[in-house]
């Protein structure tokens, strides 16, 4: 029943995962940086931009019968599988070490809140400040991928309600996490998959796409900042290894696939 309990999540996730993905080769032409500018995206525009992303990503599993993006998807599942099934092992030393207490404070949850909403922000009014129209629109798109990433974050969140790792009492049986989380009835606060991290991701999947061909640092910063966010709720034993990779991986396809499409 346990083992049950512990791999049952992973089918949401294989329902969910890549986020609207559209197989690669297929839309190489349509993911180049400039085809994310074709997408309008405005105040104005962004309810309606939510409402169609969703629909994207809700009915993904219909293209799940496409073997060319059944097998990204089986990929994705199945190193977070082999991932969920490493948490017991891996998830003890953060939980007890100090080492990383410095790091920890510096990267913690609210610090590392603020930064993901500051990024956009700033990246708006910069390009307010220098009437620059793309700089406006991809903090727009930013935003966008962000509440995308939310929404699916929250549904998955009230029904696989995984404990987090702190929250795993004495002396810690880190086998069975899942579905032992009802500190609240709507919004869960459970693990799985890292909200920090979907958010983190998104905005440095957006940023990167539309800057990364003029700019060749910028995917480096991008995604090294977003790793940092990551790994940062696994040493703060928020969230467990594969709490963040799933965070990591759908963050980018929803920004990749949905948001830029």
């Amino acid at each position: 029943m346990r083992s049950e309990k512990k791999f049952l999540p992973m089918g949401l996730a294989l329902i969910v995962v890549l986020a609207g993905a559209r197989q690669t080769l297929a839309q190489a032409p349509a993911l180049q940086p400039l085809a994310a500018a074709e997408r309008t995206v405005s105040w104005g525009r962004l309810l309606p931009n939510l409402a169609s992303d969703q629909k994207q990503i809700w009915t993904f599993p219909r293209k799940l019968g496409r073997k060319d993006v059944l097998v990204p998807t089986a990929v994705v599942v199945g190193i977070t599988a082999g991932l969920v099934a490493l948490d017991p092992v891996d998830t003890p030393y953060f939980r007890h070490s100090t080492s990383l207490n410095r790091f920890n404070q510096s990267f913690s949850g609210s610090n590392t809140s603020y930064a993901i909403v500051a990024a956009p922000v700033a990246l708006y009014l910069a390009g307010l400040a220098r009437k620059d129209s793309k700089m406006q629109q991809t903090a727009l798109f930013a935003g966008e991928a962000v509440a995308d990433a939310e929404i699916l974050t929250v549904v998955m969140k009230d029904v696989d309600r995984r404990q987090r790792p702190i929250a795993v009492p004495p002396p810690g049986d880190f086998d069975d996490t899942w579905f032992r989380d009802n500190t609240h009835n709507f919004r869960s606060n459970g693990s799985f998959p890292s909200g920090h991290t979907i958010a983190a991701f998104s905005v440095a999947t957006v940023i990167s796409r539309r800057y990364g061909t003029q700019h060749r640092w910028v995917p480096y910063v991008a995604y090294g900042l977003a790793g940092l966010v990551g790994f940062s709720r696994i040493s703060l034993a928020a969230h467990f290894p594969s709490d963040v990779f799933m965070g990591a991986a759908l963050g980018y396809s929803i920004s990749r696939f949905t948001v830029l499409r």
